[in-house]
């Protein structure tokens, strides 16, 4: 063996192995008297010759004689190229899983100290893809079987990369072949350290690794989903690597991969996804082809529950605005130079985004919205709520263009706040709010009003309301009272049985009160009919405090106190609308419902509209008409004629409030008197002043006869001395 090194001493041509140092030629010496333990049959005595060469290596560091290291590594370079690479690949293949990984960790010592790496990879990159690489990497396992030693090589083929550089060109292939498997590998550890290794392969051959790029984003992808988070962050920043350096046509096969890692429950996976995403937007060559695509994932990042994430996401968004900003300045110069101050009613007019990030957003929104539109009802929740977070941050920045998408904006929100999952609406809401602000009324209003005359529904009024309450007062005003009139009809206001439709019904008219607040003052009648409606049909079911409320603020606006004067000032109005429908009045029509509220809620109102009152109450109790409304409605009216001084006969008109007893249609019990008191008491129970209440009994009664009809009984019945048509009865 000595023989063969001095041999291949004095055949070497290499002018640099000729001027090795005396340091250098000792080492030859040294090694050569090793290198044949590394031949012996024995697994022993090949492991005892790689420690003596392992102590060797670290004992004795040849230096040159004025201390410079680049001599050092100099003289080392001819025994390592020479001697020991070739021997030590060939260790490699050895049976012995000891002398496997001595092996490695001397060429890892090797490489660290030799002065030129790279001129090591022709031989070292086929060994290394022969240890890691099986001919079908997908069906068989490589042939390196210990986890640990296959760690170790990938971790010796990271460090050529580094060292070799741009060197390392020729042997792509070799290298990329070797990631590939390493990629999937089974250990954990491996792929980590196989996904930094291809980082940095790609930036350290950046003019010839795009023609390999795009081999590794199938094993990249099929990495991205590993169970370990430690690997999903090292899968995702290497395909941000390999794609910036490599070819820009794998973006639209990584992006769905990405898309789906937002939803990651590790919030490190989740910033490595925006960090990418966000150094794609602003260094990618071919970012403009994929601005409406890339977009999306960086903005959702803008509502992480993290806010580490949320302020780091925001960051790369204000400087990819910026650069684009500055790229496209002559086409914004008008802009730039003519530039105007917020809108007077923007949500956050301290924190608007800059004109670079709102122009982006404008003019890829075509681009972005039918695909938010769609994933806004996916079956997926995280996918519907991911995805109404996003049409809201879209919708700040589109700002006023939001007008040329409004249909199907519209559209889509009414379908959303149909959804169970609250965080869906609560975003859906919102973005019903921009559209209030940064909409004309004129054309909101249109398509609104549209939907909902076509199909009333819960979500169409949570809609309505939530667009009204973003809108500035100044331009809802000349609206108020046509929203106010659309929510009375009856096609919208008794659209529905279901409480959620009172509920949404609730909130359209207190947007209205809160944002036009005086201005709702002529449209008082129409709204006060909505809340009655919302009372009598829903009040029941839990809305009558809500309710109340509303008309304690809609009084307030109105500069009344309470929601008696509210009915006061009201009643008459509201009367008058009833009065047009009582005729087909049952007892579980709205009409009535809506008028037994009216009765039970006005209190002394009722005596200020008894021109309206009477007729209703003629026409009601007849006794041909529905006798379910009859009962309720005499039981509506002991109440009331129990406190009459508090209600019908607020103003002291007691004849005109008694004329519910001048006809016999009206009190049949009182042809029960000729039968005597008892019977007279049994029929007419209900009676304001019956026995129990001590006001009225039938053995005071007198009939003043006023209406001429020849009943005995038939006009109006009063206490006695309490007649003040006749004056005292003695």
């Amino acid at each position: 063996m000595a023989a063969l090194v001095a041999t291949e001493a004095a055949a070497s041509p290499d002018p640099a192995e000729a001027a090795e140092t005396a340091e250098a030629a000792e080492l030859s010496r040294v090694l050569s008297r090793m290198l044949p333990g590394l031949e012996a049959d024995s697994k022993l005595g090949r492991r005892r010759a790689l420690e003596a060469l392992q102590r060797t290596l670290e004992a004795a560091r040849p230096e040159a004689p004025d201390g410079d290291p680049a001599a050092a590594a100099a003289a080392f370079q001819g025994p390592w190229a020479r001697l020991l690479l070739p021997r030590l690949l060939r260790c490699l293949a050895d049976p012995a899983e000891g002398c496997r990984a001595l092996a490695v960790h001397l060429l890892d010592l090797g490489l660290r100290r030799a002065a030129r790496p790279r001129d090591a990879l022709p031989r070292l990159l086929p060994a290394l893809a022969a240890r890691l690489a099986g001919p079908e990497p997908a069906r068989r396992p490589p042939p390196e079987v210990c986890e640990e030693l296959r760690l170790a090589l990938v971790q010796l083929l990271h460090l050529a990369v580094r060292l070799s550089g741009a060197a390392l060109a020729p042997h792509l292939d070799d290298a990329v072949r070797v990631l590939r498997c390493t990629l999937l590998d089974p250990f954990a550890a491996v792929r980590r350290e196989s996904c930094e290794c291809a980082a940095d392969l790609a930036r350290a051959t950046p003019d010839h690794f795009h023609m390999q790029s795009e081999s590794l984003i199938g094993p990249l992808m099929q990495s991205i989903s590993h169970q370990h988070w430690k690997v999903r962050v090292a899968v995702i920043e290497a395909t941000g690597t390999v794609i910036q350096f490599g070819s820009g046509k794998s973006v639209d096969d990584v992006l769905p991969h990405f898309a789906q890692r937002l939803f990651d429950d590790v919030p490190q996976v989740r910033q490595a996804v925006a960090r990418v995403v966000g150094g794609w937007l602003l260094h990618l060559r071919d970012r403009y082809s994929f601005l409406h695509k890339l977009i999306p994932l960086l903005l959702s990042s803008l509502d992480d529950e993290i806010p580490e994430i949320a302020c780091e996401a925001a960051g790369l968004w204000e400087q990819v605005g910026l650069r684009w900003q500055m790229e496209n300045e002559e086409d914004l110069k008008d802009k730039l130079d003519f530039a105007g101050p917020p809108p007077a009613h923007h949500p956050s007019p301290g924190s608007r985004p800059g004109l670079g990030c709102r122009e982006l957003v404008f003019r890829n929104l075509s681009k972005i919205l039918p695909a938010i539109c769609h994933d806004i009802t996916d079956w997926v929740v995280a996918t519907r709520v991911k995805s109404a977070q996003l049409l809201a941050v879209l919708l700040l920045h589109a700002e006023g263009h939001i007008t040329q998408h409004l249909e199907p904006v519209l559209r889509t929100l009414l379908h959303a706040c149909a959804d169970e999952e609250k965080a869906v609406v609560r975003s859906c809401t919102r973005s019903a709010e921009l559209i209030g602000t940064f909409v004309s009324p004129e054309v909101f209003l249109k398509l609104i009003l549209s939907m909902l005359r076509k199909s009333p529904s819960p979500s169409g009024l949570l809609v309505f309301a939530s667009v009204i309450r973003g809108c500035p007062r100044e331009a809802l005003r000349p609206h108020v009272k046509v929203i106010a009139m659309e929510l009375a009809h009856a096609h919208i206001c008794q659209g529905s049985e279901n409480r959620l439709y009172g509920e949404r019904l609730l909130q359209c008219v207190q947007a209205v009160v809160s944002v036009s607040r005086e201005d709702c003052r002529g449209a008082g009648v129409p709204l006060m009919e909505v809340l009655v409606t919302v009372l009598a049909l829903w009040g029941p079911a839990g809305l009558g405090a809500k309710v109340q409320e509303a008309l304690a603020e809609l009084a307030a606006v109105e500069s009344v106190d309470g929601s008696q004067d509210l009915f006061r000032a009201h009643v008459g109005a509201l009367l008058e609308r009833l009065a047009a429908s009582h005729r087909d009045w049952t007892g579980r029509s709205t009409g009535f419902l809506q008028f037994d509220v009216v009765l039970a809620h006005s209190g002394p109102a009722l005596g200020e509209a008894l021109p309206q009152l009477v007729p209703i109450l003629r026409s009601c109790l007849q006794p041909a008409r529905d006798p379910p409304m009859r009962l309720k409605l005499f039981s509506t009216l002991s109440g009331l004629l129990l406190g009459a001084r508090e209600t019908v006969d607020s103003q002291g008109a007691r004849p005109g409030c008694w004329w519910l007893w001048r006809s016999p249609w009206a009190c049949p019990g009182w042809a029960s008197w000729s039968r005597g008191p008892a019977a007279f008491e049994q029929t007419v129970p209900w009676l304001p002043g019956h026995p129990d209440q001590g006001h009225l009994r039938p053995q005071s009664a007198v009939a003043c006869g006023e209406d001429g009809c020849g009943h005995p009984y038939s006009g109006c019945v009063l206490p006695l001395g309490a007649c003040q048509q006749r004056g005292p009865v003695r």
